[in-house]
């Protein structure tokens, strides 16, 4: 049993040589790595802090991205309503030119359709008189020797005659 006991020498010494490694290890090495380690702390604590304003720098710039396509899109859709607008105004316009052109036109066509009738009935009005004078005058020939006779005739004829 000598074997797994220690003797109090052995214990006196281990607990001296315990002791100086404590002191000199807290002298000379946990200074340094407490010291690195608070650092270290201190550096992830300000790379934690820096991310989260960075985070909310983010937000906020895609915020102000959705915001001006946003806005964007209206202003889009204004320019596109107004470019719908003046194509509406314009191709109404134009129907509306068109139509009071056709209509002139037409009113143009109409009056010098009626033009050309008046014209067309009173030289068939001349010439059916000529030729039914002449057509009188050859028959009243044949009856009539006498001028006169025969212009009193045709008066008395076209007096009671009416053309249209």
């Amino acid at each position: 049993m000598d074997l797994v006991t220690p003797g109090l020498g052995l214990i006196f010494w281990q607990t001296v040589l315990f002791l100086i490694i404590l002191f000199l290890l807290g002298k000379f090495a946990w200074k340094p790595i407490l010291s690195a380690l608070g650092d270290r702390e201190k550096a992830i604590e300000s790379a934690l802090e820096s991310a989260k304003k960075a985070k909310l720098e983010m937000e906020n710039l895609k915020s102000e991205n959705e915001k001006l396509l946003q806005e964007a899109r209206v202003e889009r859709d204004k320019i596109l309503k107004g470019a719908q607008d003046a194509a509406n105004s314009i191709v109404e316009e134009a129907k509306l030119k068109a139509t009071a052109e056709s209509n002139r036109i037409v009113e143009n066509a109409k009056a010098s359709i009626n033009t050309e009738k008046q014209a067309a009935l009173t030289e068939v009005r001349n010439i059916a008189g000529t030729l039914s004078i002449e057509i009188a005058e050859k028959l009243l020939h044949r009856e009539l020797q006498d001028k006169k006779a025969q212009n009193d005739l045709v008066e008395a004829y076209l007096k009671e005659v009416k053309l249209s």
